[in-house]
């Protein structure tokens, strides 16, 4: 779209600016005002990767608080109002910006000069990433421009679901043809600006395999669902962790910072998306299924890792103890009750008095956190821990713990929220959950609960091998033991014999947090408690009239309405999209994919 042209020679800029080397200086070429062709695929191609990880971990985190593996503190935020079921534009924002403005509108250049050069590792993996932004979309807004996006049409018009849908898969296909040619003689190695898989073509036919099951499988409610061949794609998809595509960031101070929002570029994207922010909390929902393992006496070791401790109590730091979060119940009014507040400390030698001389008067310890104001229902809301982490990076901090100013605890953050927490692109456990959830329908309960443990085991392994690094730190940030470990995957998963659909999705769910690929699950699944055990809609969505205008009551969400460039630059089109484009009613209209058949 040429509306988004000046963003994209503004990143052509900076990425030549910041990779020149003396080649360049034998051409014709001023590297400092660069057009939009000249950029090398080895220099466009780790920005592109960057950005759509951005996209994904925006729409991720989004979802999550659809999902209810996160909240929000109560505010008018799009954050906070996505939690609550009363969702506004602005959450459709960031994913559609990352995909079309930072990556799309540099895949038509990109695919030509790669092409010119008989680059076709680099050809192929412009076609994955082309699916996985339009895929994106699809799940997210359900009909976007596709065949005219990335043309000289300013106002593209929409295509359905169905027909993006299948460009996607034909875009896959024609990946993994482009990964099995060998590459033109003079071609840049695609080691020189892969960021994911470091170059190693067989990662991303693996990946490319991986995504063609995981979209097939989201097929589960149309007639054309075809199991045997997603069985079939697994055996070429990522078959152990060895062979997935994790992508791993560093937390370092870095000389530029993302263009659009100048986020760090090294860093984890969840970090970007989450862990930055002190206003998110873990569910009570997403607490329990990390907490009640079929045996109620045996502990998931992750629950530790997944969920954030704070250190509690006043005065010398000896004296404080760690405690893990508690989760915020989306089934409650608390959020209808201003909660939970974000705490503040009390940094000083001295007790510290409250509203003195009121009926709210307290006392606050020396050196200890509290909650500020006197909403008494809200003074035990220290107790939801935040999932922020600093970062050496971009909070220029000593480590990444978030502190008070006396150095204790303020929250440990999570595994999946720290600067150089690891980004699960395409991996075995995935697959795994695929392989069981296919099985456990045909029948085969020996074969779904084998691929059920392994995808339990190869998440937690992905884990460790990352917690490993820190050492003993803190009860969220060290390694699992491997006898807490074992006796988990021993003991409290079940067995093939009372395997359910329940655990099955429950686990996949715990080893995808914070992807957007959850709320496909839990869409294609019309949010069933009885699959995700206990799982309800927010309270105050049930109190709430403008959110029930938006998802009128017994419908669920289902999908993210237009963002606003659309509709100030393509109404028409926007109109034309679909018969509910325009109303308040759009959040609840089903994906093509979402629709039974």
């Amino acid at each position: 779209m040429k509306r988004f042209n000046t963003i994209i020679l503004f990143l052509s800029a900076i990425l030549l600016f910041n990779s020149c080397k003396e080649s360049w200086l034998d051409v014709n070429v001023d590297p400092s005002n660069p057009t939009n062709v000249v950029a090398p695929v080895q220099n466009r191609l780790p920005w592109m990767q960057h950005h759509l990880l951005y996209a994904h971990a925006a729409a991720g985190v989004r979802s999550a608080l659809i999902t209810q593996n996160l909240t929000f503190i109560k505010n008018t935020s799009q954050q906070s109002m996505s939690a609550g079921w009363d969702p506004i534009q602005g959450m459709s924002t960031t994913p559609y910006q990352f995909f079309f403005v930072a990556v799309g509108a540099n895949l038509p250049d990109f695919e030509k000069a790669a092409e010119e050069q008989g680059a076709f590792h680099y050809l192929g993996a412009a076609k994955v990433i082309k699916a996985m932004g339009f895929m994106l979309m699809v799940d997210w807004l359900g009909e976007i421009p596709y065949t005219e996006a990335l043309g000289e049409n300013i106002s593209p018009k929409f295509d359905d679901g169905k027909t993006i849908f299948e460009g996607c898969i034909a875009d896959i296909d024609q990946a993994i043809a482009y990964f099995e040619m060998t590459q033109t003689a003079g071609a840049p190695a695609l080691s020189a600006g892969d960021s994911w898989n470091g170059g190693n073509v067989e990662k991303w036919k693996r990946l490319a395999y991986g995504l063609k099951a995981r979209w097939l499988n989201n097929l589960s409610k149309k007639s054309i669902y075809k199991p045997d061949e997603i069985l079939a794609l697994l055996d070429k998809a990522p078959i152990s962790n060895e062979t997935s595509t994790v992508v791993n960031h560093v937390d370092v101070v870095e000389p530029v910072g993302d263009v659009l929002f100048g986020d760090p570029l090294k860093a984890s994207v969840m970090f970007s998306n989450m862990g930055m922010n002190t206003n998110f909390r873990i569910t009570k929902w997403y607490e329990d299924i990390l907490t009640n393992t079929t045996d109620p006496t045996i502990a998931d070791p992750r629950a530790d890792k997944m969920i954030p401790w704070a250190q509690f109590g006043s005065g010398s730091l000896q004296n404080k103890v760690f405690k893990r979060s508690k989760g915020v119940d989306m089934s409650s009014s608390i959020r209808m009750n201003a909660g939970p507040i974000t705490p503040s400390f009390n940094n000083s030698s001295s007790i510290l008095t409250l509203n003195a001389g009121t009926a709210s008067e307290r006392k606050i310890l020396p050196y200890s956190n509290y909650i500020a104001g006197t909403n008494s229902a809200r003074y035990g809301d220290t107790l939801y821990v935040s999932t922020k982490s600093n970062s050496i990076g971009y909070n220029k901090a000593a480590n990444d713990q978030y502190v008070w100013a006396d150095g204790s605890s303020a929250g440990t953050s999570i595994f999946n929220a720290r600067p150089d927490a690891p980004t699960f692109v395409m991996t075995f456990a995935e697959m795994s959950f695929i392989k069981a959830e296919i099985y456990f329908k045909k029948g085969n309960t020996n074969l779904a609960f084998e691929a059920y443990k392994a995808g339990i085991k190869a998440h937690i392994d992905m884990m460790n091998a990352k917690l490993a690094q820190y050492g003993s730190v803190n009860p969220s940030k060290s390694p699992m033991r491997a006898e807490d470990i074992a006796n988990f995957l021993n003991n409290g998963i079940g067995t093939a014999g009372n395997l359910t659909l329940s655990k099955i999705m429950t686990q996949k769910y715990i080893a995808m947090s914070y992807s957007h690929q959850n709320w496909n699950d839990m869409r294609r699944y019309n949010y069933d408690s009885t699959i995700y055990a206990g799982w309800k809609v927010p309270y105050e969505y049930t109190v709430t009239a403008s959110a029930q205008n938006k998802i009128p009551q017994g419908q669920f969400f289902r999908r993210v309405m237009q963002v606003n460039h659309e509709f100030n630059y393509n109404a028409e089109n926007v109109k034309a999209s679909h018969p509910h484009a325009l109303s308040d009613d759009v959040w609840s209209q089903p994906v093509w994919w979402d629709i039974e058949e």
